[in-house]
């Protein structure tokens, strides 16, 4: 009947298991108390995945190389301005990935005005081409598209274009652009459905401004604009539209950078206010109206607001699900498991209660639930000391705790900061910003050029707990901004 020749040949309420070692591994992986309680006999699928972004394509990828039964449901809901996007969650398409492009694109125009010192020659007049980089930037994010596309396929992983809404327990409802309802069952379910930009909430924002999740296909070069918001991405946006020669101003209503150093916060604004960023101190729009005009009077072609994000929980269905989720952001609490209050519902990323906001920590945290789920691991996703960069024009990277945060917790008599300014060898012909990058190390941050590329070492570093005594015995690479970091620490 079964094809195999060992004994014992293990039968679970007429399913049949396979022999002692196979049926170790279910007793591991959950699976046999699912058999033993008639769980899996009614189920479409073993896991599905509710949200195509990294964590979720990472979960549900990483699943169905452990044997099972996935699908993915992923669907954008268009912005007011009907922007949408393909499979691959905010990063790839309105984040981390178009935002380090045009970041670039920016340097590029910085780098043009240093080549004179450096001995280049050129006269024509140079100009940037708003489409030409739009285009450009959006083939790659299509080419990604249709790689994860293809990469859930090989996987023997079902994708569907649909938005899930839960109706029981362990049944959702999947309608697609169409209107057509197509209805799921499985034994475990993911929710990976990330977070979208907040509105303002006042009269025309919806109508007239647009949103990060427009900013990177917008079909035209915005022109002279006003950033609502001292988020990073309001200052990572703010950044390169300057270095691109846009009129920008950023609307800040109380501090940069919430949550971050605030002294390294600040001398990142104060470095864009050096290169042409204007800043409007304290102030709040009220109402947004034709022709555009702030709530300082003046006129501007484009408005981008960027004063956070919300989660995306509160309309898919989780109260017939029975979890809970917090009432006053739409986060959802888990126990260190990723584990909601519902046994077989997890959750993974942006919508994590007090966990951090990273592309990457979704991706660990996805493959990491994964191999606990069905693969018996133990291992659970870290999410202390973990390493980040703000793009703005100088680079903020940074990693553990900032000044305010150890002061809380340790007291200002038990910390020691060292501080230092240098200056890079790349700004020494061009004269450029003399002594304006800056760190400091509690935890660690760094202010100045290829911020990500010097903090992921000192990262790595932090996870191992480097010692500051094996961080000085350690020779650094001449001539490099990360040397002068390692001599600090």
């Amino acid at each position: 009947m079964t094809g195999q020749k060992t004994v014992p040949n293990v039968f679970i309420n007429k399913t049949h298991l396979g022999g002692c070692d196979n049926t170790l591994k279910a007793h591991k992986d959950g699976s046999l108390q699912q058999l033993l309680s008639g769980e899996n006999e009614a189920y479409d699928y073993d896991l599905i995945v509710i949200g195509g972004g990294s964590g979720g394509l990472a979960c549900s990828k990483e699943s169905a190389n452990l044997g099972k039964k996935v699908m993915v449901l992923d669907y954008v809901v268009p912005t007011p301005k009907g922007t949408s996007w393909g499979l691959g969650g905010t990063c790839v398409n309105v984040g981390c990935i178009p935002k380090k492009l045009m970041h670039q694109t920016a340097l590029l125009s910085t780098a043009m005005q240093d080549a004179r010192k450096f001995g280049w020659e050129f006269d024509e007049t140079v100009k940037h081409n708003w489409n030409t980089m739009k285009e450009a930037v959006n083939n790659y994010i299509g080419s990604l598209n249709w790689g994860y596309r293809v990469a859930l396929r090989d996987k023997n992983v079902n994708y569907v274009n649909a938005y899930a809404e839960f109706i029981e327990p362990h049944k959702i409802k999947a309608t697609n652009k169409r209107g057509k309802e197509t209805f799921y069952t499985a034994a475990k379910f993911i929710l990976a459905t990330g977070e979208r930009p907040r509105y303002l909430g006042i009269p025309g924002d919806r109508e007239y401004c647009i949103t990060s999740d427009d900013l990177f296909s917008l079909s035209y070069c915005p022109g002279k604009t006003l950033v609502i918001g001292a988020s990073y991405v309001a200052l990572e946006c703010g950044g390169f539209l300057a270095g691109l020669g846009l009129d920008v101003t950023v609307m800040v209503r109380s501090i940069l950078l919430r949550g971050f150093d605030q002294d390294m916060a600040n001398r990142a604004g104060e470095h864009m206010e050096e290169h042409g960023v204007k800043f409007l101190r304290k102030y709040v729009p009220v109402k947004q109206r034709l022709p555009l005009n702030s709530a300082s009077h003046f006129l501007v072609l484009q408005v981008l607001i960027a004063v956070g994000r919300d989660a995306c929980t509160d309309k898919i269905g989780l109260d017939k699900a029975g979890v809970k989720v917090n009432p006053k952001n739409g986060k959802i609490p888990v126990n260190d498991e990723e584990q909601t209050n519902v046994p077989h519902i997890y959750a993974i990323g942006d919508i994590l209660q007090d966990k951090w906001e990273l592309t990457p920590v979704a991706i660990q945290a996805g493959k990491l639930l994964a191999r606990r789920l069905y693969a018996g691991s133990k291992a659970k996703c870290d999410y202390v000391n973990v390493p980040t960069t703000v793009f703005t024009p100088l680079e903020y990277g940074a990693c553990g705790l900032s000044e305010e945060r150890a002061t809380e917790l340790y007291g200002q008599e038990n910390i020691e900061v060292f501080h230092s300014l240098f200056w890079p060898l790349e700004f020494t012909l061009p004269n450029r910003d003399n002594n304006k990058c800056y760190d400091r190390v509690i935890g660690f941050h760094y202010l100045g050029p290829n911020a990500g590329e010097v903090t992921q070492g000192f990262g790595a570093a932090m996870k191992c707990g480097a010692t500051k005594e094996q961080l000085d015995g350690t020779i650094g690479i001449h001539p490099t901004c990360a040397e002068v970091r390692r001599q600090l620490c």
